[in-house]
């Protein structure tokens, strides 16, 4: 009985420490990760048989009460490569979205 605890302690002790290595191993998302996903999201919503190819975030514009997340994507669509710009909208203090902008591009 007392060999079998030992083993489940020891075996529990990896386990605890592996995943304490692999979290310390993953990189942190960065702040702006969620509204990133939701520009991909109306991106797609938007814009179905596209494909997103690549990612940028712009920045972050805060003004009187209202933050801004910047996002240029480039999709392709029958054969065709545009930007698309998504501004994102919130209230800084509780994240509720406001609104989002979009407006192709061409280049």
């Amino acid at each position: 009985m007392i060999g079998q605890l030992t083993r489940i302690i020891a075996i529990l002790s990896i386990l605890i420490c592996s995943s304490a290595q692999f979290a310390q191993a993953r990189p942190d998302e960065p702040p702006y990760a969620k509204w990133g996903q939701l520009a991909m999201k109306t991106a797609k919503e938007k814009y179905p048989r596209a494909d997103i190819i690549d990612y940028l975030h712009i920045g972050k514009v805060e003004k009187e009460g209202v933050s801004t997340e910047k996002f240029k994507l480039w999709l392709r669509e029958d054969g065709k490569e545009f930007g698309l710009f998504i501004d994102i909208d919130f209230n800084p203090s509780n994240e509720q979205i406001k609104q989002i902008h979009l407006k192709k591009s061409a280049t």
